[in-house]
C-alpha cells in the first residue's frame, strides 16, 4: 500500500494535526497530549461546545493552550473544508462521539459527521488517520455500534491513506458515577452479583498518550487496537469493593437481577414501533443493558467469550488511584454529560 506522503520522516513541529471532537472528554487530553509533543496541532470545535453548549470559545482557546483552535460545524462538509483544511494536513485524529446514542444522533456524528471529516481530510491530502471507536462494535447490538462499524469499514478500504482504529475499554469517568451516592452512604448497584461484565479501565490521559503514539509507530499503522489500562481485568463487584476502599469504608454492595431490565426495555420496544418518539427512550434502555451484561474486554469469535488477556495492557494510572482522587477531590473534569449511560 502506497502512502500518500510520509509525514514520519519530519519533525513534529513539521506535522500538522486537526483533532475533531477536540473539547470532549478524551479529545481535549490529545490536544494536550499532542502539544506537548510538538506537533502543529488544529483543535475543531462547535462555537458553543462543552455540556449543553455551556462552554464559550474564548473558555475553549484557554484550554488549549498551544493549539490553534478553529470553530465550525462537523456535519457540515463546507465548514470543515473552510476552517479546518484551509491548508494542506497530515493528520487527522476523530475524538468524535454522538452525545446520546440515540438512532439519529449516532448515525448524524458517529458515522456522517466522521466520515466528512474523513472526506474533506482526503482532499486536503491528510496520510494518516486516527480513529477513536469504542471495543464494544466487536458485538453491534446497538445503533452507535452499527455505525462506528460502517464508518470503520470506510476507512479500511482506503488503499492510500493510513489508519489506526483503537478501541478502548472502559473509561474512569463510566466507572465514576456511583462515588457519590455511595459516599452519602448509598449501596453500589450491581447487576447478576457483579460477575457478569469485566473491564480493564483506562484514564483518558493514558488514552490519549497511546493515540498520540499512532502518529509514529509503525506497528499501529492500518490496525485495529483494542486497548485497556494498566493490571488486570476488574468486575463490577471488585471496583465497587475498590471505591469502599477508597471510601475507607466496609463494602455495601446491591445485586439486582439482569432480568428487571428485560421487561421495561420489551414494553418500551413495542410502544416504540407505535410511537416513534420512544425509539430513543428504547435504545437509551438497551444500551443500560448492554453495558451491564458485557464486558469491555477483547470478544473471542472462536470461542465466544471475552479473552482478558488477550486484551491490551497500556499506561500507568489505575481505578484505584482514580476513585482516591475523586473521593478527595470530588469529580470535577469528570462530568457524564448527556451520555449519561456511557
Amino acid at each position: 500500500m502506497a502512502l500518500r506522503h510520509d509525514f514520519r520522516s519530519r519533525p513534529p513541529e513539521q506535522v500538522r494535526v486537526v483533532v475533531f471532537g477536540a473539547t470532549g472528554y478524551i479529545g481535549r487530553f490529545v490536544v494536550q497530549e499532542l502539544v506537548e509533543r510538538g506537533y502543529q496541532v488544529v483543535a475543531f470545535a462547535r462555537e458553543r461546545s462543552g455540556i449543553g453548549g455551556r462552554q464559550s470559545q474564548e473558555q475553549v482557546i484557554i484550554d488549549h493552550k498551544g493549539a490553534e483552535v478553529r470553530f465550525g460545524d462537523v456535519t457540515d462538509p463546507a465548514s470543515i473544508a473552510a476552517e479546518a483544511f484551509n491548508q494542506p494536513t497530515d493528520v487527522v485524529v476523530s475524538c468524535l462521539a454522538s452525545r446520546t446514542g440515540g438512532r439519529n444522533d449516532s448515525w448524524a456524528i458517529d458515522h456522517q459527521a466522521t466520515l466528512n471529516t474523513y472526506r474533506e481530510g482526503r482532499r486536503a491530502g491528510v496520510a494518516h488517520y486516527v480513529l477513536l471507536s469504542a471495543i464494544c462494535v466487536q458485538k453491534p447490538l446497538l445503533e452507535f455500534q452499527k455505525a462506528k462499524l460502517a464508518f470503520e469499514a470506510e476507512l479500511q478500504a482506503d488503499g492510500e491513506m493510513t489508519h489506526s482504529i483503537v478501541r478502548p475499554t472502559a473509561f474512569f469517568k463510566s466507572l465514576g458515577g456511583q462515588v457519590e451516592s455511595c459516599r452519602k452512604g448509598g449501596p453500589y448497584v450491581m447487576f447478576g452479583g457483579g460477575e457478569l461484565a469485566s473491564c480493564k479501565p483506562i484514564s483518558e490521559a493514558d488514552l490519549a498518550r497511546f493515540m498520540a503514539d499512532c502518529l509514529r509507530d509503525e506497528d499501529k499503522r492500518n490496525q485495529v487496537l483494542p486497548i485497556g489500562g494498566p493490571g488486570p481485568a476488574l468486575s463490577a463487584k471488585q471496583q465497587g469493593e475498590m471505591l469502599f476502599r477508597a471510601l475507607g469504608r466496609p463494602p455495601r454492595m446491591l445485586s439486582v437481577p439482569i432480568a428487571l431490565m428485560d421487561g421495561p426495555i420489551a414494553l418500551l420496544e413495542g410502544l416504540s414501533r407505535l410511537f416513534p418518539g420512544l425509539q430513543d427512550t428504547a435504545e437509551f434502555g438497551r444500551i443500560g443493558r448492554y453495558y451491564a451484561a458485557e464486558s469491555m474486554l477483547v470478544w473471542d469469535p472462536e470461542r465466544q467469550c471475552y479473552d482478558a488477556d488477550a486484551t491490551p495492557s497500556y499506561g500507568e494510572d489505575t481505578l484505584e488511584r482514580f476513585f482516591e482522587r475523586v473521593v478527595r477531590d470530588g469529580m470535577a473534569g469528570q462530568d457524564l454529560g448527556d451520555a449519561a449511560l456511557f
